[in-house]
Parts: C-alpha cells; sequence; structure tokens
C-alpha cells in the first residue's frame, strides 16, 4: 500500500468517525473515545502527508534562483 492510499484510507475513517461523534452530540451522548480516535487519526494523516525537508526545498531553491 502505498501513501496515497493509507492517507485516503485514513480520510474515509476520519469522515466515518465525525458522523459518529454529530449523532452523539445530536443525542447528547458522550463522545470522548471517538474525539481520541479521531485526534490519533489527524496525527497520522499529518505525518503521513507531510513532504519532507528537502522535497520543499528542492522546489524552493529553482523559484528563488528565478528572482536573480
Amino acid at each position: 500500500m502505498n501513501r496515497e492510499q493509507y492517507v485516503k484510507i485514513i480520510e474515509k475513517e476520519l469522515q466515518s468517525i465525525n458522523k459518529r461523534i454529530d449523532m452523539k452530540i445530536l443525542q447528547g451522548i458522550d463522545y470522548r473515545k471517538e474525539a481520541r480516535d479521531h485526534k490519533i487519526l489527524q496525527r497520522k494523516m499529518l505525518q503521513h502527508s507531510k513532504k519532507s525537508f528537502f522535497t520543499k526545498l528542492s522546489f524552493a531553491v529553482p523559484q528563488f534562483l528565478m528572482f536573480f
């Protein structure tokens, strides 16, 4: 499984958790467990969707040199 597929799976799971949280809020039920799971998944998604420093740098340097 590549990174893009993994991020898409996490996005789908986040949407599912959001729906469960919304339903629990409307019903007045505690949703702490879902909120914790949501936070963990957001962290994983951010971690796997980040570009490395060198990848960012490789795109920035040519743009910077274009001005000189």
